[in-house]
């Protein structure tokens, strides 16, 4: 199939994979040579991070690519009902010897909800110009995280290391490698702008601990490694936030600790777990507090419990009043959440970390301030489902 087909069925796919704003396809691309590299990385000027390592972009890329892939899914029949079919296009790298490779969920799956299928065919391209079919070994929408793995035959596997993305530190460059629109094996670069955000999955509950970036992300980026100075994966490109539909210098990526966990847990046909205690909750902070006189300058307010929920059957309460409080809206009177198993909530979004590090069926110790009164309530949680019904 021609690349001019492919774009022109993506195009018509794309509006389906905008989640993450990372879509496209990807039919081209060669390596380049050993000499080719090692010429590069010597004349590529070097800078220095904020603890003085050498971060060299040329350096990282020439040591990375070959372990960088594009990807192309479709959806539907293509030889047998061209028009019907779907084509969407991504990045991804190589995780193990073995041919396991990590993209994002939203590349090689579509659907909503519990109606989220796997691509029908799914193609890997390496910088070396093979082109291997990947067997889809599963995908989490918590996390947009997808695992495929390959038959390496002849080709060589080149894996990349995952970091640990706790210590990924604001200011810090990185090397982002990918296919955007469709140009296999580009490299940008940038800065991390902020660590620990939250940003959408495919799924009614947040990604936490997502990593911000100035360096550019596109369509086509989508799965592909953003790497640190020692090219290792610190995340995988996510989605952007964008006014004009290309990159205007915010874009976000899964941190390596939550692919870490998601592969994990989708090796040998697993399925995705996460707990879950069914609750929407608001920031306290200490101007707030002082208006509602509680003796706790941070917290998470509950705003509404899921009926039936885990949180709903401890007895959790969410509020039944409203309050506008300096320019924004709050739902008062009920529970607020100060701690989880003694460790205090400093803000409101440590909630959803610290209860997504716990497992289904676990038994959570939950602070709250109840009538002006400490108490704790013990939840069992529970297994987070892909869409919350509101009350």
């Amino acid at each position: 199939m021609s690349k001019r087909l492919t774009t022109l069925l993506l195009i018509a796919a794309l509006a389906a994979f905008l989640v993450a704003g990372c879509g496209s396809d990807s039919d081209s691309g060669s390596g380049s040579g050993d000499q080719e590299k090692t010429t590069a990385a010597k004349s590529e000027p070097v800078v220095l991070d904020s603890d003085g390592n050498e971060f060299n972009p040329s350096k990282v890329y020439a040591e990375t690519i070959d372990g960088v892939v594009s990807i192309r899914s479709i959806f539907g029949d293509i030889e047998g009902d061209p028009l019907s079919t779907a084509i969407a296009g991504g990045s991804g790298f190589v995780l193990g010897k073995d041919g396991e490779i990590v993209t994002n969920a939203h590349v090689i799956s579509n659907g909503e909800g519990e109606k989220r299928k796997a691509a029908d065919n799914v193609y890997v391209e390496f910088s070396s110009g093979d082109v291997l079919e990947a067997e889809i070994v599963g995908f989490d929408p918590f996390a947009d995280v997808g695992l495929l793995k390959v038959d390496p035959g002849d080709a060589e596997m080149k894996p990349l290391a995952l970091a640990d993305s706790s210590k990924v530190a604001v200011g810090q460059p990185i090397a982002v490698i990918g296919s955007p629109f469709g140009e296999d094996q580009t490299l940008t670069t940038g800065v991390v702008s902020q660590t620990g955000r939250s940003v959408m999955s495919l799924t009614d509950f947040q990604i936490e601990d997502a990593i911000q970036t100035d360096a550019s992300i596109n369509p086509g980026n989508s799965g592909g490694p953003m790497l640190d100075a020692s090219g290792h994966v610190i995340g995988i490109s996510q989605q952007m936030k964008s006014g004009s539909g290309s990159s205007d210098g915010v874009g976000f990526g899964v941190p390596a600790n939550s692919i870490e966990r998601s592969v994990d847990m989708l090796r040998d046909g697993g399925k995705p777990r996460y707990a879950y205690i069914g609750v929407s909750t608001q920031p306290l902070y200490p101007q707030l507090a002082e208006k509602l006189g509680l003796d706790a300058s941070q917290g998470a307010i509950v705003a509404q419990v899921v009926k039936g929920g885990p949180a709903d059957e401890a007895g959790i309460e969410g509020g039944e009043k409203e309050l506008i409080f300096q320019g924004a809206r709050y739902d008062t009177g009920g529970d607020v959440i100060v701690s989880v198993n003694g460790e205090p909530i400093a803000h409101a979004e440590d909630l959803g970390k610290m209860i997504g590090a716990l497992k289904p069926g676990d038994t959570a110790k939950i602070g709250v301030i109840r009538d002006g009164d400490h108490k704790t309530i013990e939840v069992e949680l529970g297994d987070r489902p892909t869409a919350v019904t509101r009350p």
